[in-house]
């Protein structure tokens, strides 16, 4: 199947394995039909909500509020080794965080292409809830295909390693006395060092 073909597929409610910097995701668009599906093929509790991947910024403002120290924070740290919890900015599903919406800016080349075309996807690690992901695309597919619903894979060999470091913003921290970020998830980034980030910025 050619790529111009898994896009087609990919708007008609398609899940797809494709590749970040660190291990593969499985992305659909992020309305409730896709996610339905999503969640079956991942045999994911319903009430885990899962990540956007965006190909930019300006990509992310479109689903969510972006301060302009998102911006910074981005720029400071390695490309794809954040995800950042923002507001929404309507209510979305809950299975995408409702009222906050975890967006992760996408490093790989082919990830860009793929949003570039589709629009923001999902970028839950494409394994079964609960087993060890793999670090090829195709493999990966493979493994998500043994359900009812195919899925569909745009390969590559990811680098593998920890994770993206998911931060909670300020904006959804809801602190009133003073701003602060919360390290969710430690990853790619340290905690020390996202926080460091923060102190000499404020």
């Amino acid at each position: 199947m050619s790529m111009e073909d898994i896009f087609v597929e990919i708007k008609s409610g398609a899940c797809v394995v494709y590749p970040t910097s660190t291990l593969p995701a499985l992305g659909c668009i992020p309305n409730p039909k896709s996610l339905d599906r999503l969640y079956r093929i991942k045999e994911r509790d319903f009430s885990k909500p899962v990540s956007i991947g965006v190909v930019d910024l300006q990509q992310a403002s479109e689903i969510a509020e972006v301060p302009s120290d998102v911006y910074e924070i981005i720029r400071h740290f390695p490309s794809g080794s954040l995800t950042i919890i923002l507001k929404s900015k309507t209510k979305l599903d809950d299975r995408l965080g409702g009222r906050n919406v975890a967006l992760r800016v996408v490093s790989n080349p082919i990830a860009k292409k793929l949003l570039n075309e589709v629009g923001p996807l999902t970028a839950t690690s494409a394994n079964l809830s609960g087993f060890e992901p793999v670090k090829n695309c195709d493999e990966a597919a493979k493994i998500l295909n043994s359900g009812p619903y195919s899925v569909l894979s745009l390969g590559g060999e990811c680098g593998g390693g920890i994770p993206s470091t998911l931060i909670a913003w300020h904006t959804v921290c809801d602190v009133p006395s003073s701003p602060y970020i919360e390290v969710v998830r430690e990853g790619k980034v340290s905690r020390k060092d996202v926080l460091n980030w923060w102190q000499k910025r404020i």
